[in-house]
Order: structure tokens, then C-alpha cells, then sequence
């Protein structure tokens, strides 16, 4: 009995939801649990990160006495795995055990050298540490759990489910962090003294703003830890604040107490600059994470899904692609993505390649231009249109991807060669034998979006309607990248000729439903890739239901009715006007709703000032019925334009609402020419600031036409109360957006200008 009693171990149980998770030594995980009592609990696990070797066995057998003994390594043997995805059964593969985690990249190049680059192909070499923790235990962030700990190891019992859309969030404890400085200049710098600081919390806000520079750093740090907060929110906190705070710390001697996380680190400063990439035909700029340990700090100036769809819509995507929160508020939507395709990879015990090198299939010259044609598109029929029904398939690509099987491994599968599901106009065969991993993916993100959509319509409150709306729309952002990732080369599930299958796909079904259409009486007026605009006179609301539907099932894609158009316009280039613009049109729908895209008001660079006018331009038309009564009403049209046009002229805007914001495509030195943005980011540059590609300047245009180029414009940053802006400048852009509205129906802008200056020259002279 003694003996019994003497090897007995206490089980610690925890109820609550997993929170942070984080490694915290060579072997060891820990897990942060907000309890349902309220407690915030910290846990510890053994976790050991392993990574795969695939190759000839007598190469493999013959690895293993080589690196046996070194540190890196912890132990190796052989099992069975896929170590290819196109591979139909399992392999034996080297499995070792890491003894750091940090050293997977250093000991997977130190094989391939073994290898000559050739023998050795390495599995599960950077995939993120916390995820891999999460696939192993098979749970997720905010997972609602009963955690046992036996001292040595977790065991979970999950009470929740991934699939759920009727789930709790804990409690959270938030704030918000806001620092005031002591500005020795036009601009804020590091060496800067903090003036103060605040903790809003909703209900309250404290203020630290007595005693010493470092009197205020130790009372941040003590009321965090007092308020002990889960989410601390930041504007600017990865690029500015917490560097700032840091670099304070480190001056005033406190850099070693200066900590924000529930464990006892120190806030580290860094000197990254963050990370400029290539995406989608843009350039953009991450700040560098500045990471808590405990808590989540979440910065709203670098995170895209909480600046989109919230915090709910984080909670969402944390959630179903078993990301942490921390670092779901960061990466980009692919990587999120990518995280449920590594974890359904891992599950079905497939190895996830280190450096991809999967090749696309040789194609002749004739095959190529085949293929490589994207999506189908009608050209757009130019100007005014009514009885006009928009219909759009509802995520088409993700849709065809999952009812069709297309993923990197089934499209031109060698275990199918004779399968009946062929790719229309290539006739690539689809695997017949199995699921592949990407529609895996998607039947869960489809399945959740559609819940959610449905829950939406059934709500009766509003703040119910809310959150549903936010986490369907947080899905929607996966699904729109899942396509793209499909064909992006560093993908780990992606392949070029899955890419090329689903458009397609997406061409036959769109031809189809257009000859449909036809055959129904309606008039293709537009369509691209996945929407139709079509044209039928006194169409009943019930025949294009009708339509839908019988369409929805011979495509096995859901198609929907967008709306009906009180009215539509469809726009010409602004280079050549009689040439169609395939997304740049303005029209209302039978309810009133307007619908915008591609002109001005829809940009992200035109000055508030400018949609503004272009918006109140619109609704103006809006109150038409045909097409003679929207003639009539553009004079209404013209004078809002003349309004907007006299405040220019008379200095009544504010210099705010005229600030153009442009994404600089590359660093400043880099521009050959004087164009405003370039102008603008050297202005920041000079005044101290580190500027690169992909982040965003604002600047005001005070003299376009200055033969000094840098009193053209004023960087927002560095703008004086007094600073005059350029209105003539801004008046070409107000006449130019009148004129993108207006020029099918004759309005040209010398038209435009000199009615608008015809006017101003009678108001003077009266």
C-alpha cells in the first residue's frame, strides 16, 4: 500500500478554453487556459518536434548512422508514411526526433548535404511549432476543454468541436494601450520622453502620467499586470509603441523589468524593419510581430481579418484553421488557409514537403493556350440599362474545387488515368479513388459559411446577426484565397494544372448558364468569371428563381439572385471611350441600395472630398425611374458637382478630407520619377522615419505644378495647420469624377468644366 501511495501522481483538471500557446524550452509547450471559475491557468507539456526523411531505405539506414549522435538529434526510427502526395500507399520514412525546435532548419540542411541534394527529401521541417502542437493533440485555439495534467503530460477532452457554429468564447479581459509623448519636433521619435500613458477598458481608463519617465514605464507595467488583461489592443503597437516603449525602458535602466506578458519576460526591443512582399499585383508591408507570452496583443494597424470582420471573425479563423490567436491576427489569409490543409494533411498521416518541388505537366504550345485563359467574361454592353437581373454563383471556384475534386494530388492522378470526371477542354482525368486534400479543406469552410449565412437569416436579434455576419464573412476571406493558393508555387498542396482545371471548370459553367439564359429569353448583358448580368423585360421575381435553380442543379454550383437593377450603367475606358471596362459600372437596385465599382468613390486613393461628391452625385440619379427621367436628373447631378466645386474654390474643405493615400510599389530611392507618393515617402524619410515598399503614405497636393519637386506635396505627417492645398488640381479631380459618371450620355470634361466654371463666374459676378 505504501509503495502505492509513494508512485501515485496527483492529476491537476483544469475546465475552461485554451488560450495562448507557445514553446518555452527544448521539449516543452505551454498552454495558457482561461478557467470557467475565472482563473488564468498555465500549464505545461511535453512536446517533441519531429521532422521526416524520405528517400531509398539503404540511403535512410545509412543517414541514421551518421547523425545518431548528434545534438541536434534525440532519437530516430523508421515508420510508415505518405511521403508524396501523389503517392497510393505508405512508405518507410526516417523519423527523428529534434532536441530543439529552434535547429529543424539547420539539421534538415545539414541532411540534404549528407544527401549530395539529391538522395534526401525532408517533411515537416517549418511548420509553425504551435500548430504542430495543435494537429498532435488534435485541438484548436478556444476550444473548450477539460485539461488533466499529470505533471508530465497533457490529455485533453475536448467539449467543443471545430465544426460548431453555436460555440462560447470565454470571458476575455480587455484593453486598450495609448501613449501620449512629449514631442521635441514635427514628428514623434524614440528619443522622444513619454508624456503618459492609458489603459481604457471600456468602463474605465487609468492615466500613468506622474513622476519620472521610469515612474510611468513600472506603473504601465504594474497595472497591466494588476488589470491582467487577455487582449491588449494597439494602434501601431508592432511599428511603434511597444519598439518606442521598449527603446524608454532600455534608456531609463528598466529594459529587464519592462514586462507585458502573464510570464515574467521582458518586452524585447528589435531591430526589423517587418517584411515587404509580392501579392495579387501589389506590394505590401508587414510590421514586425511584437509578441506577449500569456496575452494576446492584437495591433489593428497590422492585422487584416480584425480590421475586416473583428474580433469574432479572428475567434473564427483561429478556431477552424488551428492557428493561435496571436499569430492568426498576423499572417497573411493564406497562411491561415494553408494551416487547415497542414493540419488534414497531418491527420491522414501525408508528410508535408520542406521545399516543394512538385513540377507542372509538359504542355505543347497548343495546350498552353488552352489552358492559361482564367476565368470566362462577357464584355459589358456600354451605358443605361433597366430590367436588368445580377446573378452570381456563391463561391464558385471553392465550390467547383470541392464537387469536382480538384486538388493538387487527384488532378492527373496515375491511379486514374481512365476516369470518367475529365476537365473540360483538356481532358485531364480527376482521381476517382480517393479525397483529395483541398476539398477536405473546403467541405468544412463551406459547410460553417453556409450555417452561418442561414443563422443570419433566422436571427431575431441583432447583436446575434452581427456575430454570424463577421464570422461568414471571415470564412469568405479563406475561401475567395484558397483558389489562388492552388496555383501559387510555394503552396504545399498547390499545383499549377489543379489551377488551371478549376477555371476551366468555372469557363463551362458560365457558358452554360449563359446559353441557358438565352434559351430562357434573357439577354446577356455582362458577365465575369462567376456573375451574369441578364436582361428581360416585365421578368417575373419567380421565373428567375426559377432559372436559378434549375441551373444551381445541372452545375451542382449554387446560383443566386443578386437583385434586380432599377437601373445600371456600364462604363467605357478612360482611355478609350468606346471601349467596355469589365468591372466599372454605378446602378441601383429596385430597393433602393446603390451598387459601385470601379470608379472613384470605390478607390482607395481618391480624397474623401472626392468619393464624397461622387457618392451624393449618384444619389441624386438614383431617384430615377427610366431612362428619360435619369436625363433629366443629371442637371441635379451637375449641381452638387458645382457645390463640391465652389468649397474647393473658396478654401472651405479641410485639408483632411483632401489627403490622397498610396501604396508605394517599391522603396523611395527607387523611383526614377517625381510622382506625388515618391515625393511624399522622401519628405518622411528626411524628417527620420523608415519608410519601405508596400507601406502607405498620405500627403496633401499644394502646388502640382511647382517647379520645386518638393513643395509639390506635404506628407501628412508633416502638414502645418495653415498648409493651402492646390485647388485647381483638386477641382480637375472633382470634374474627372463627374466626368467617369456622365461621359457615356456626352458629358465630356471640357463639357463638365465649363458648366461648373460657368457657374462660378455668375455666382461671383452676382
Amino acid at each position: 500500500m505504501s509503495d502505492w501511495k509513494n508512485n501515485f501522481i496527483k492529476l491537476e483538471t483544469v475546465r475552461g478554453w485554451l488560450f495562448d500557446i507557445y514553446p518555452s524550452g527544448p521539449h516543452e509547450m505551454t498552454v495558457w487556459v482561461i478557467a470557467e471559475n475565472g482563473e488564468r491557468v498555465k500549464l505545461v507539456d511535453n512536446f517533441t518536434h519531429r521532422i521526416y526523411v524520405s528517400g531509398k531505405f539503404s540511403d535512410l539506414k545509412s543517414l541514421t548512422e551518421k547523425i545518431r549522435d548528434s545534438r541536434s538529434v534525440a532519437g530516430c526510427r523508421f515508420v510508415k508514411k505518405y511521403a508524396d502526395l501523389m503517392d497510393v500507399s505508405e512508405k518507410k520514412v526516417l523519423e527523428i526526433d529534434v532536441n530543439d525546435y529552434r535547429g529543424a532548419s539547420f539539421l534538415a540542411g545539414k541532411i540534404l548535404r549528407l544527401g549530395g541534394y539529391e538522395k534526401f527529401r525532408l517533411h515537416n521541417v517549418d511548420v509553425p511549432i504551435s500548430q504542430a502542437y495543435l494537429y498532435e493533440r488534435d485541438a484548436f485555439p478556444l476550444a473548450h476543454v477539460i485539461v488533466v495534467d499529470s505533471g508530465k503530460n497533457l490529455c485533453y477532452d475536448i467539449l467543443d468541436s471545430v465544426e460548431s457554429v453555436d460555440y462560447d468564447v470565454p470571458p476575455f479581459r480587455s484593453m486598450w494601450l495609448n501613449v501620449d509623448i512629449k514631442k521635441e519636433g514635427v514628428l514623434q521619435r524614440f528619443t522622444d520622453k513619454i508624456d503618459s500613458a492609458s489603459l481604457d477598458f471600456g468602463n474605465k481608463t487609468i492615466v500613468i502620467s506622474e513622476g519620472t519617465e521610469e515612474d510611468k514605464i513600472l506603473g504601465l507595467v504594474e497595472t497591466v499586470k494588476k488589470e491582467d488583461a487577455d487582449l491588449i489592443f494597439t494602434h501601431g503597437g508592432d511599428s511603434f509603441i511597444f519598439p518606442y516603449l521598449t527603446y524608454r525602458a532600455f534608456v531609463n535602466g528598466v529594459l529587464n523589468r519592462f514586462i507585458l506578458s502573464r510570464e515574467n519576460i521582458p518586452l524585447k526591443t528589435r531591430k526589423s524593419r517587418g517584411r515587404t512582399f509580392f501579392s495579387y499585383g501589389r506590394v505590401y508591408h508587414k510590421a514586425p510581430t511584437r509578441r506577449l507570452y500569456g496575452r494576446v496583443h492584437i495591433d489593428v494597424d497590422n492585422t487584416f481579418i480584425y480590421t475586416s470582420c473583428g474580433l469574432e471573425g479572428l475567434i473564427e479563423v483561429s478556431r477552424t484553421c488551428r492557428v493561435p490567436l496571436h499569430r492568426s491576427a498576423r499572417v497573411s489569409i493564406g497562411s491561415i488557409m494553408s494551416s487547415l490543409q497542414l493540419y488534414t494533411a497531418w491527420k491522414d498521416d501525408i508528410l508535408i514537403p520542406w521545399k516543394k518541388r512538385e513540377p507542372e505537366s509538359f504542355k505543347s504550345a497548343w495546350e498552353l493556350l488552352v489552358a492559361d485563359r482564367g476565368g470566362f467574361v462577357f464584355e459589358p454592353k456600354l451605358g443605361f440599362h433597366t430590367d436588368v437581373v445580377e446573378v452570381d454563383f456563391t463561391s464558385m471556384f471553392p465550390m467547383l474545387m470541392l464537387t469536382r475534386n480538384i486538388s493538387a494530388e487527384t488532378v492527373l492522378c496515375k491511379c486514374c488515368p481512365n476516369s470518367e470526371l475529365r476537365v473540360p477542354e483538356l481532358g485531364y482525368n480527376i482521381c476517382e479513388k480517393r479525397r483529395g486534400i483541398v476539398p477536405k479543406t473546403l467541405d468544412l469552410l463551406l459547410a460553417k459559411r453556409l450555417k452561418y449565412k442561414g443563422l443570419m437569416r433566422e436571427a431575431t436579434d441583432e447583436r446575434d446577426r452581427h456575430v454570424c455576419n463577421m464570422r461568414q464573412a471571415a470564412l469568405k476571406w479563406i475561401l475567395v484565397t484558397c483558389f489562388g493558393y492552388l496555383g501559387y508555387r510555394n503552396a504545399r498542396f498547390g499545383k499549377v494544372d489543379a489551377h488551371i482545371a478549376v477555371c476551366a471548370f468555372a469557363r463551362d459553367a458560365l457558358l452554360k448558364t449563359a446559353k441557358m439564359a438565352e434559351e430562357h429569353g434573357f439577354e446577356v448583358i455582362h458577365g465575369i468569371v462567376d456573375s451574369l448580368w441578364l436582361k428581360k423585360p416585365k421578368a417575373s421575381p419567380k421565373e428567375v428563381a426559377e432559372f436559378c435553380i434549375e441551373v444551381s442543379n445541372i452545375i451542382s454550383v449554387p446560383l443566386n439572385v443578386e437583385g434586380k437593377y432599377r437601373w445600371i450603367v456600364f462604363l467605357p475606358s478612360k482611355v478609350l471611350e468606346s471601349v467596355p471596362v469589365l468591372n466599372r459600372y454605378y446602378g441601383v437596385f429596385e430597393n433602393g441600395k446603390i451598387k459601385l465599382r470601379g470608379i472613384e468613390a470605390r478607390r482607395g486613393d481618391t480624397p474623401h472630398f472626392i468619393a464624397e461628391a461622387q457618392v451624393e452625385m449618384i444619389k441624386k440619379l438614383a431617384k430615377s425611374v427610366d431612362f428619360e427621367d435619369f436625363l433629366v436628373r443629371i442637371s441635379s447631378a451637375l449641381n452638387v458637382l458645382r457645390e463640391y466645386a465652389a468649397k474647393l474654390v473658396s478654401k472651405q474643405v479641410s485639408i483632411q478630407d483632401l489627403l490622397v493615400a498610396k501604396r508605394l510599389s517599391k522603396s523611395p530611392s527607387d523611383y526614377s520619377h517625381d510622382v506625388f507618393q515618391a515625393i511624399a515617402a522622401k519628405q518622411l524619410e528626411k524628417a527620420g522615419f523608415e519608410v519601405s515598399a508596400g507601406q502607405t503614405v498620405r500627403y496633401l497636393i499644394v502646388d502640382s505644378k511647382s517647379k520645386t519637386v518638393k513643395n509639390r506635396v506635404s506628407v501628412a505627417e508633416l502638414l502645418k495647420p495653415k498648409t493651402r492645398y492646390d485647388a485647381q488640381k483638386y477641382l480637375d479631380m472633382l470634374i474627372s469624377a463627374g466626368e467617369t459618371l456622365l461621359e457615356v450620355f456626352g458629358y465630356t470634361k471640357d463639357k463638365i468644366r465649363r458648366e461648373v466654371l460657368f457657374h462660378q463666374k455668375q455666382v461671383m459676378l452676382n
